[in-house]
């Protein structure tokens, strides 16, 4: 029976050591609270490091029966691997990236080799446990590497992962030198996840960029595999929150709040110390507000929570130091006998004094300069149970993308935040009601376990497609029983595209001429009298002449358009003329000329766009715009618009690989049928061939009407190779 296995860095308990034993203090984090329906279940498991480092090995072994009895397995790390792993890569090269403050990344070969070898050991923790029908859900930044770890060992295996943080622009990842490991470890999922639309976009970016890999709706092609893209905001347990700052005993504590401050109007903000949540430009924000709006003077406070964070960090410990600073300024200016401006607790607060909190403030700054989402703008909505209240909220947060009710702002205008602190002071009670009444019906909605199952139901989804409309890698078994069929028939028709199949790509075209290699296997395999070769191909008729003439070969040139029987002259397909290039050409020009890189090729019966030299995302870009200017201008003509790799291609429609392929069937009548090819005009000559015939589909791009798949041109190689 299948089960899920959870994967973090962290495990939803944290293990702790006193003077005289060692404590396990569950988490109340909003990833604990939504997976603990998934991995409490029967089977079911979450593995993680248990947050301290363990030498004894007895110590160790009680944790992890301790541990085991609760559904979680714990990875022990090092000493050196805290530092190296967790404080060095992970905390000092990913997170500064991620949040947009490469002035504070740090690029350690050693850092890397560490991050490498823990990913490595999470791997081998789960795959002491997990079955080759079970789902793996990894999480976050920590563990980018491991899906392509664990794709490797469990090839069937449901992996999804999900990243916690924003995904960075293109030129933020660029920087990393490890950019091409990091990405390619995220592809082994087979569902990759992000909290907003805009991060995904830039993941696909990234990837396009780095790897060349080209998505449409979300869906990524690899190798041998179709990765699925999605956005899914993460929220909270919204129930708990909303009963929590229902509470007596949080009234109590509001009570006594309010008289210790002698029913000032409160501004709330909640955060842990780090760099990227604006903390600083918090209180800049607030001092800007009493010197624009004396009236607030001993009328409004601002309660700063900031929970303590990784302050022996210098960036954190100068950040830290920055806080008390502008606080202890602030105050001794603005301070009277009665009022205190800024009350700053440098601790976290239990849940129900923290629910006393939400309850009491009338606004609360949620603004970081960077967030993944930031739950604490959720957890204020929900703790309002009276519906008054107002967020002020950073549009780089991705809770922005959804609580749209709140103040939004930028979170480095000092000016505009502070206005923003003013307008909510002012708000009318029905507005402020009126938008936290929309946004509390959104929070409850979207809960963390709307969340988890959305994201489980996405995944097992994600499996299904990818079963369905897969090809089946060619595998040594079915490459063996090919081999037998190729060997018993007596007559055999090779049907062999040429770019991307049997030779890769280029960015210039005319320089993809065949290798010696090629040479020596198409003469090879056109030796033998049984064997009828035909290379059907996209390219002129004259390059294929010149560059595979000399040898006894079929050709199918420009997709069908021209014919060239073994030992014959060419010949049109049938009768066609190109008058109408005169009308199209012009459109081509047009965008080479807004394309650096894109070409025309002019063949005798088609025109061809090539852009495998532009720039990836405006070629791409470009690619879609002319390609609907194109279908738009040839609808209701005899003209077809094809899009192939990196080209556009105009020609005369109802030509095509398959047809031309469908003469040479009826001319051979062949007792075994073998078609490779790599792209989407290759689809039509698939399509044309029997069922029993051997069907390939080279590259990225695994759905297809293929019925195998091999990875790349040295494949091709190999496979033909075998034939001999």
């Amino acid at each position: 029976m299948s089960r899920t296995i959870i994967v973090s860095n962290r495990l939803p308990t944290k293990v702790q050591r006193t003077a005289d034993s060692l404590t396990f203090q569950p988490s109340e984090g909003g990833l604990a609270t939504g997976l603990g329906s998934i991995y409490r279940q029967e089977g079911n498991v979450w593995v993680g490091w248990p947050g301290l480092f363990v030498e004894a090995a007895a110590e160790e072994q009680y944790i992890v029966e301790e541990l085991s009895a609760d559904s979680m397995a714990p990875v022990f790390l090092t000493e050196s691997e805290i530092r190296d792993f967790y404080e060095g890569f992970s905390n000092s090269t990913l997170w500064p990236t991620f949040h947009y403050f490469p002035q504070y990344a740090t690029y350690e070969q050693a850092h890397w080799e560490a991050y490498v070898a823990v990913n490595e050991k999470f791997c081998r923790a789960v795959l002491e446990l997990a079955g080759p029908e079970d789902t793996i859900w990894v999480h976050d930044y920590q563990l980018l590497l491991l899906p392509e770890m664990l794709r490797k060992a469990r090839p069937d295996c449901t992996i999804g992962f999900f990243l916690h943080i924003p995904f960075p622009s293109y030129e933020l990842v660029r920087a990393l030198p490890w950019r091409s490991e990091l990405l390619r470890g995220m592809l082994g999922a087979d569902l990759i996840g992000f909290h907003t639309f805009g991060y995904m976009r830039h993941f696909l970016s990234a990837v396009s960029q780095v790897l060349g890999l080209s998505s449409q709706n979300g869906q990524l092609e690899t190798a041998n595999r179709t990765v699925l893209i999605d956005a899914f905001p993460m929220g909270i347990d919204y129930q708990r929150y909303a009963q929590v700052a229902a509470s007596e005993r949080a009234r109590q504590h509001e009570a006594e709040y309010r008289a210790a401050l002698h029913n000032a109007r409160v501004i709330l903000s909640i955060d842990r110390l780090d760099y990227s949540k604006g903390i600083a430009e918090r209180l800049r924000a607030f001092e800007v507000l009493l010197q624009r709006y004396p009236e607030w003077r001993e009328q409004v406070s601002l309660i700063m929570v900031v929970v303590p964070s990784r302050d022996q960090v210098a960036q954190y410990a100068s950040l830290k130091e920055e806080i008390d600073e502008l606080v202890g300024r602030i105050n001794s200016q603005y301070r009277t006998i009665t009022w205190t401006p800024i009350h700053y607790f440098y601790r976290s607060f239990p849940l129900e004094e923290l629910s006393a909190l939400y309850r009491l403030a009338e606004v609360a700054l949620v603004t970081p300069m960077r967030d993944g989402m930031n739950l604490v703008a959720k957890e204020f909505v929900a703790s309002k149970v009276e519906t008054r209240g107002v967020l002020i909220l950073s549009e780089r947060a991705g809770a922005a993308r959804e609580l749209s009710d709140a103040l939004i702002i930028n979170p480095t205008d000092t000016a505009q935040l502070a206005e923003a602190m003013h307008d909510a002071l002012v708000m009318p009670e029905e507005e402020q009601e009126h938008r936290m009444a929309s946004m509390r019906a959104l929070v409850q909605q979207y809960d963390v376990f709307a969340w988890t199952k959305l994201f489980i139901d996405r995944l097992a989804y994600s499996k299904i497609k990818q079963l369905t409309l897969a090809t089946e890698q060619l595998t040594p078994e079915a490459t063996a029983q090919l081999t037998a069929n190729f060997q018993a028939a007596e007559q055999r028709l090779l049907l062999l595209d040429y770019d991307g199949t049997l030779m890769p790509f280029h960015n210039l075209p005319q320089r993809a001429q065949p290798d010696q290699e090629l040479l020596l296997l198409l003469q090879a395999l056109t030796a033998n009298p049984q064997n009828h070769v035909v290379i059907i191909s996209g390219r002129d008729r004259t390059t294929l002449q010149n560059w595979l003439g000399h040898l006894p070969l079929d050709f199918i040139a420009e997709h069908g358009v021209w014919l060239r029987p073994v030992r014959e002259d060419w010949q049109l397909f049938q009768p066609l003329n190109n008058n109408w290039k005169q009308d199209i050409r012009p459109i081509m020009e047009m965008y080479v000329a807004r394309t650096a890189g894109s070409f025309i090729e002019d063949k005798d019966y088609s025109l061809v766009w090539h852009y495998r030299r532009a720039d990836v995302e405006l070629g791409d870009v470009r690619a879609r715009e002319l390609l609907n200017h194109l279908t738009f201008m040839t609808s209701n003509t005899e003209l077809q618009v094809m899009e192939g790799n990196k080209v556009i291609e105009v020609k005369t429609a109802g030509i095509n690989k398959g047809t031309a392929a469908a003469r040479w069937l009826a001319a051979y009548n062949p007792s075994f049928i073998l078609a490779l090819g790599d792209d989407r005009t290759d689809e039509d000559t698939f399509r044309a061939l029997p069922n029993e015939a051997y069907t390939i589909k080279v590259g990225s791009g695994v759905r297809s009407l293929a019925r195998f798949s091999v990875a790349s041109p040295t494949e091709v190689r190999n496979l033909l190779r075998s034939l001999l």
